[in-house]
């Protein structure tokens, strides 16, 4: 009896819990469909984006006329101003790349009208590049949108990377090493061949830990305060490591050599700063922050601006040369400092000579050794002129 009870209590259980589980189902599944469905109709009833006739053929004619027929409304000097370079040299450049690139193209759509010309192109990624504008910036002028305008852009440095790069952004020759440590040797750094991390190219995303990333240098021949070194090494700030490659400025001279040798540091780095900074006036994009490039795309944006800022001095040394230069190219080989020429500027496949290298630019002895012959052989060599200020 007692166990015939337990079953039928059992049994009860079972049927008034399948019931409260098939009614909480049905209910949850129905409010499920519910607002999935609600989406679904919600999707089905959005309005699509609206379409904008451009008239890109207006856009055309209109840049045409501005600059480009026989009688331009604007002069040469506006061109060269808002391009950044001369027509000629423009032309030149435009012609490569619509020669040498599919995108450049002028194409027509499926209804036969005429896509963006490779003039609209061209010019829509020099004035981001120049003026460091937003992307839809150029939309009322050249008839371009914001992404059409990113996509220029993107493609355009691509190019200029691809046909200028071996020419224009090539690693120094050991003519080219020479003259760098001449000048450097005027500076009052034998063996000094530039300064390192000058670029302030702001950039939201930017990792502290990108800093100081430079691990070669060349090997040259000099004397220091009577002491052979055969490494040659850069200018820096005070976020690179003391090794045999990095001098860095003294952020609180003690003393006369020290206070002369910060100043002589920072005189010399200010050099390849002021150099950089005629990189950004001619090209705000690297001067402005970085919001909407990534690291790779900030990279080749600014190597191209670099191979059009050599192309463009090539194009126009002869025009603007007013200082005397023949301290810089005079003499060059009459110092202390000379390329090593038996020395290969190749990164060495030999794991052994990679820690070789390695060992040798970090060097920590290596660094505090020239640092001091540096105090010495500047306080010698500019000592007169610290005693008359």
């Amino acid at each position: 009896m007692a166990s015939s009870s337990y079953n039928n209590f059992e049994e009860s259980m079972d049927e008034t819990f399948d019931q409260y589980f098939d009614y909480h189902f049905d209910q949850a599944f129905e409010n499920l469909c519910n607002k999935f469905g609600d989406q679904t109709e919600g999707r089905k009833t959005r309005k699509k984006g609206a379409f904008i006739e451009r008239n890109r053929e207006e856009g055309h004619l209109l840049l045409w006329n501005d600059y480009f027929s026989d009688a331009p409304t604007y002069p040469k000097n506006l061109f060269r101003r808002r391009f950044r370079m001369n027509k000629p040299l423009f032309m030149h450049t435009v012609d490569r790349l619509s020669n040498e690139f599919q995108f450049f193209r002028q194409k027509k759509d499926g209804l036969g009208s005429l896509g963006l010309s490779t003039l609209q192109k061209c010019t829509t990624a020099i004035r981001v590049l120049a003026y460091g504008s937003a992307l839809d910036a150029v939309d009322e002028y050249l008839r371009l949108g914001a992404t059409t305008t990113r996509l220029c852009v993107k493609t355009f440095v691509e190019a200029i990377i691809n046909l200028f790069g071996d020419q224009y952004l090539r690693r120094p020759t050991p003519d080219d090493l020479q003259r760098l440590l001449h000048i450097g040797e005027l500076r009052g750094f034998p063996g000094m061949i530039g300064s390192i991390d000058c670029m302030h190219w702001g950039w939201k995303n930017c990792p502290t830990a990108w800093k100081g990333q430079y691990y070669r240098a060349p090997q040259v021949n000099f004397s220091v305060n009577g002491r052979e070194y055969h490494l040659a090494y850069y200018l820096t700030d005070g976020i690179y490591p003391k090794w045999a490659a990095f001098i860095q400025f003294i952020p609180i001279p003690q003393g006369p050599k020290a206070v002369l040798f910060a100043q002589c540091q920072e005189a010399a780095r200010k050099d390849v700063e002021r150099a950089f900074r005629v990189l950004q006036a001619r090209f705000a994009i690297v001067k402005i922050l970085a919001l909407s490039w990534d690291k790779v795309k900030i990279g080749k944006i600014m190597r191209a601006c670099i191979i059009l800022h050599n192309m463009i001095v090539e194009n126009e040394r002869d025009d603007y040369t007013q200082y005397d230069v023949s301290d810089f190219q005079q003499g060059e080989g009459s110092g202390t400092s000379h390329v090593d020429l038996t020395y290969s500027t190749d990164i060495p496949t030999n794991i052994a000579n990679q820690m070789g290298v390695r060992t040798r630019i970090r060097d920590r002895q290596a660094h505090q050794q020239l640092k001091g012959d540096l105090f010495e052989h500047i306080w010698r060599k500019f000592r007169r002129y610290q005693d008359n200020n």
